[in-house]
């Protein structure tokens, strides 16, 4: 099969043919129809996320077809079309995975960095961590719920019930949730890069109330504000925007480092909380509402061979909404 594969870490994603992988006890293989690019892929191939399995094929926001089943692998049947997320294997024995967190857990493997992902054609994974996408017709839309949507539902849970949700950083994962917030009721206020005027008017378009840079600040006082651009300076930025009781989620894997800021801002019970990976039961719960709240993401198309334009787009902000590989 055609893979692009990572042999060493900072180096473009090469594209060749490997064998295809069969699956072993407890796994499916799956016929890729289509696979997002993540800001978390970047994060592995430039190395800011350490020990990855090398050599990788990358990839973790997978829509396909199942194609093969290994011993003792349930729950599927061949030409069902499936989702495979980040989060690849937990132990199902520590602490963490004992009392309902494991997206905690000592011992995980996550696809497309301690396990081959989807930068190919065929990928191979753990059944019990693949979810049944009945009624997903469009494969290359629901690519992107596989984990930008799972990270913004699991971010917007840590947000709380507030009314006035701020999102900093409008790419694939605020996008997505600033759907389920209009779905809600509440009021989303996007924050993107200074002067970026497309990205403000996507955010308008898909319902936020008010839309400018991340140097500004918003014109009512947050009840939240999520980050999904990994910019430690917008945390205490954000800080200063969200009332008294407010909280500020940061959503992704890895982040630049926070700045130092006054005791005075996080003062009178406000928040800094972290998310970190996903559960099973996030993905049930979401893909349960995406229907109801129609969700639809926005996508941009590339061939499997072009995985390092790709992540170059998305590094550089060149996107609307995410982008999504195609292998054939």
């Amino acid at each position: 099969m055609k893979a692009m594969m990572l042999r060493r870490i900072g180096e473009p994603l090469r594209l060749e043919e490997v064998p295809t992988p069969e699956p072993g006890a407890g796994e499916i293989r799956v016929r890729v129809e289509a696979c997002a690019v993540c800001r978390t892929d970047l994060h592995v191939v430039e190395g800011d996320l350490k020990h990855p399995k090398l050599p990788l094929i990358p990839g973790h926001e997978i829509v396909g077809v199942v194609d093969a089943l290994g011993a003792g692998a349930e729950g599927f049947a061949p030409g069902e079309r499936v989702g495979i997320p980040w989060l690849g294997h937990t132990c199902g024995q520590c602490a963490y995975c004992a009392s309902g967190h494991e997206n905690l857990c000592d011992d995980p493997l996550f696809t497309g960095y301690t396990r081959d992902g989807g930068f190919a054609e065929f990928a191979v994974a753990d059944a019990a961590y693949v979810f049944e996408l009945i009624g997903y017709d469009d494969p290359v839309a629901a690519a992107p719920l596989m984990c930008a949507g799972l990270i913004g539902w699991r971010s917007l849970a840590a947000a709380g019930d507030g009314r006035a949700v701020g999102l900093y950083g409008f790419g694939a994962a605020a996008h997505i949730v600033a759907q389920v917030c209009r779905w809600q009721g509440r009021e989303v206020y996007a924050f993107t890069r200074p002067g970026d005027r497309e990205a403000q008017a996507f955010a308008s378009k898909l319902g936020a109330v008010w839309a400018g840079g991340s140097d500004e600040g918003p014109p009512v006082p947050l009840d939240a504000a999520i980050l999904f651009a990994p910019v430690g300076a917008l945390v205490p930025i954000a800080l200063r925007h969200v009332h008294k009781g407010g909280r500020v989620v940061c959503g992704g894997i890895h982040m630049s480092d926070i700045p130092s800021f006054p005791y005075r801002d996080l003062w009178e019970e406000r928040q800094i909380v972290s998310v970190a990976n996903l559960t099973r039961q996030d993905a049930i719960d979401f893909l349960a509402v995406t229907a109801k709240a129609g969700v639809t993401a926005t996508t941009v198309r590339y061939p499997l061979a072009a995985a390092n334009e790709a992540l170059a787009d998305l590094r550089e902000g060149r996107l609307e909404g995410a982008a999504v590989l195609v292998p054939r």
